[in-house]
């Protein structure tokens, strides 16, 4: 802003004019702004990732997760947030498009469970799918190389129908040890001789996008993961 002009003349009434701000007087005015830029960038991030959040069903509103210690860890299993009655279907959106998920809680509650409560607090999101064979693809791992979980495992949970044909959901385990409490694998084919061979938590089946699973590589990721409940 430029100056107000001031009228000639010994004696004349200067018209209304800035003062030039001091030293002390631009160091708060920089403040000002650095704290309108740091406020307007926080208000932004929140209303950003308010977009990204996945919505939650009414129903399972009260899922909580057991307690934090990590982005990915936790102290021990989900606290139950689901009954066996509830028809609940999962929709995965990841880079080479979205397949859908009918979970079986009548089957397989605690593993449902704990995939439910996962979901809906993002745990899955960014996940990339590690393990690829043409057969089978595994997600879950925030480690990215089969070494991970949430720090806690699942009871067994077995069930013998439905089987094991393309589009079969379960838990991973390594051989002998007990079932990983978050990396899921989705079957693309039958599985090989002479099949399962232990108990691996059959927990849900593709019903729709199957195809989408069929593309997916090493290189692809969950973008989210959405449950309705109906």
């Amino acid at each position: 802003m430029s100056k107000a002009k001031v009228t000639a003349g010994a004696g004349a009434a200067s018209e209304p004019r800035e003062e030039p701000l001091t030293w002390s007087g631009r160091t708060w005015l920089a403040i000002l702004v650095i704290a309108i830029v740091i406020a307007a960038a926080l208000g932004s991030g929140y209303l950003i990732n308010k977009a990204l959040e996945q919505p939650v069903p009414q129903a399972l509103a009260g899922c909580r997760t057991s307690t934090q210690i990590g982005p990915h860890d936790f102290i021990g299993p989900q606290p139950m947030c689901i009954t066996a009655s509830e028809v609940l279907d999962a929709t995965v959106r990841t880079t080479q498009g979205t397949f859908v998920i009918h979970l079986y809680p009548e089957i397989a509650p605690i593993t449902v469970n704990n995939f439910v409560v996962l979901a809906v607090h993002g745990y899955f999101t960014g996940l990339t799918f590690w393990k690829v064979e043409d057969w089978v693809v595994q997600n879950g791992d925030p480690h990215g190389d089969g070494t991970g979980g949430p720090g806690y495992t699942l009871p067994n949970e077995p069930n013998y129908s439905p089987g094991w044909a393309p589009g079969a959901v379960g838990m991973a385990r390594v051989p002998g040890g007990p079932v990983n409490g978050s990396q899921f694998f989705v079957m693309k084919g039958p599985w090989p001789t002479p099949g399962a061979s232990d108990v691996y938590n059959r927990f849900g089946t593709v019903t729709s996008g199957l195809d989408k699973v069929q593309l997916l590589t090493g290189t692809d990721s969950i973008i989210s993961i959405t449950i309705r409940v109906s």
